[in-house]
């Protein structure tokens, strides 16, 4: 079994927000919190550390009390510029991902991620729900579960000008994990989707 320990957590604020008319997405208040400290309660009894990346608003993230680090691609280059920024301050063997719009992602997330991914062998875990009717998988890719040592391929891949989660995952053994309840990675990417968001479980 990995231990948790062994694991950071990343959470991604550093989009533009674009959405949401601009604002920056991680500090919008849920049920009276901020969206991102919501994910750090939630990711750090899972994990042994959490960090996030941001790209605004530094000194606000830091408040929370989680180490802060912006893309170190420019333009707010999309998830993928997170992920190596956390990648390239793990400290850790293994890094997992959140979003930070996603407040009610599961309990467990961590623990089935990396069980598949030891099971399987795999080098990173992905988790998959069940959307629409006919239900159809559907992966979540910011839900992810990987070694640190994938730095120097995700250095190539964005380098190579390529900035999807997916395809990027396509190239390494990733275990797709099911969780059956979609309604716990339901995320906010308006306002309107954020006033619509259920209450916390």
């Amino acid at each position: 079994m990995i231990d948790p320990a062994d694991i950071t957590g990343l959470i991604l604020a550093g989009g533009r927000g674009s959405r949401m008319g601009g604002v920056d997405k991680g500090l919008q208040p849920y049920q009276g919190t901020a969206l991102a400290l919501h994910a750090l309660l939630r990711l750090g009894p899972q994990v042994g550390e959490v960090i996030i990346n941001a790209n605004r608003n530094l000194s606000a993230y830091e408040s929370m009390g989680a180490a802060v680090w912006p893309d170190s691609l420019p333009d707010f280059a999309g998830p993928l510029a997170g992920f190596m920024a956390g990648l390239e301050h793990c400290e850790t063997p293994y890094m997992v991902t959140v979003p930070c719009d996603s407040p009610l992602f599961p309990a467990d997330l961590v623990a089935r991620l990396a069980a598949a991914l030891e099971a399987e062998g795999a080098e990173m875990a992905m988790a998959v729900t069940l959307e629409g009717e006919p239900p159809v998988r559907q992966p979540q890719p910011v839900f992810c579960l990987l070694k640190t040592e994938l730095l120097e391929s995700l250095v190539r891949f964005t380098q190579a000008g390529e900035a999807k989660i997916g395809k990027w995952a396509a190239q390494h053994r990733c275990a797709r994990v099911l969780f059956e309840d979609a309604g716990a990675f339901a995320n906010a990417n308006t306002l309107e989707d954020l006033q619509c968001l259920p209450v916390r479980r």
